[in-house]
């Protein structure tokens, strides 16, 4: 008994301390029942002092202070930026964006003579879409291309774009935790069937995202750092019909050796051309010509269709 009462007696004292303290405003007081010692009754009273919620909150990076639109998609049109970007991640996982195994359909790069900025992934209309990281909802609408559309601003700066949904459940300016419901995949919008199209961007420059991340079932991020060149912020370097071949770049100096080499070049269809006559004028194999930009020999041109020509 006296061990109890003992016990009891160095919880009230601790508990004093606390409810003496002036940064303690509101506490708890529990009356416990009655002990008998030395034929005299002792009432017992311990005090909890409570913490407001506002002391255990830590505010997080404000990634709604500047380019903040939730209208448009690229908020940064008038900004020049300069390359190599410089991309630093907290996480080594993302959040499957689905909840099955992933198939990309469509890889990011040249498709039918436009760039695919982003990738298309197998689903099934109803699939629940979920947020890959931490960030804040951007936009969250309607868009005629996208469809029904959720863009996502991380707090390392990336944005997530989640098109054609069938049903959107995030509103503009919500926070977003990794693997948050967003909506519900969909074939809306300019799409050939039921299909949610990904795409990340850094500043209104797309990446393709098989470069930042392993679409794997292993979720991994890359890298901590990665630096982007040209080459990875430009579908005319990459065939949406194959995997491109993936080398991450660690370092500033070897991002900025890189982003020196050749460009390629673009040869915009005029009345008249034919593919063999434009592979001969610009000395490359009529093979070569198709392979790259997806297309077969009897592929018809049409006047103004943008063709890639190797650097």
């Amino acid at each position: 008994m006296k061990n109890i009462f003992f016990f009891i007696a160095f919880i009230c004292s601790i508990c004093c301390i606390f409810a003496q303290s002036d940064s303690v405003q509101n506490v708890i007081k529990i009356e416990l029942h009655p002990l008998k010692l030395n034929k005299s009754n002792l009432n017992t009273y311990i005090t909890i002092p409570l913490v407001s919620r506002s002391e255990t909150v830590t505010t997080s990076t404000d990634i709604t202070g500047e380019f903040w639109d939730n209208t448009n998609h690229n908020p940064y049109r008038e900004v020049i930026q300069k390359y190599p970007l410089e991309i630093e991640f907290t996480d080594s996982t993302f959040a499957s964006p689905v909840p099955h195994t992933k198939v990309v359909t469509s890889h990011y790069g040249w498709r039918r003579g436009r760039p695919h900025n982003g990738i298309d992934i197998d689903l099934v209309t109803g699939d629940s879409v979920v947020a890959i990281l931490d960030g804040v909802v951007r936009i969250a609408k309607y868009s005629r291309g996208f469809g029904n559309v959720v863009v996502v601003r991380h707090y390392n700066g990336l944005e997530s774009t989640y098109a054609h949904l069938s049903h959107i459940n995030a509103k503009a300016n919500d926070s977003i935790k990794k693997g948050e419901y967003l909506g519900k995949g969909g074939n809306t919008g300019n799409s050939r069937g039921s299909h949610l199209h990904l795409e990340l961007s850094y500043k209104g420059h797309p990446i393709h995202p098989e470069y930042l991340f392993d679409f794997s079932d292993k979720n991994t991020i890359r890298a901590q750092r990665i630096w982007v060149t040209q080459k990875w912020t430009h579908a005319r370097f990459h065939n949406s019909k194959r995997v491109s071949p993936i080398k991450v770049i660690k370092s500033e100096d070897e991002a900025a050796l890189l982003s020196l080499t050749q460009q390629p070049k673009f040869y915009v269809v005029k009345k008249g051309d034919t593919l063999y006559g434009i592979s001969r004028r610009n000395h490359m194999s009529l093979a070569r010509l198709c392979k790259t930009n997806s297309i077969n020999q009897s592929t018809t041109l049409k006047i103004g269709q943008k063709l890639v020509l190797e650097p």
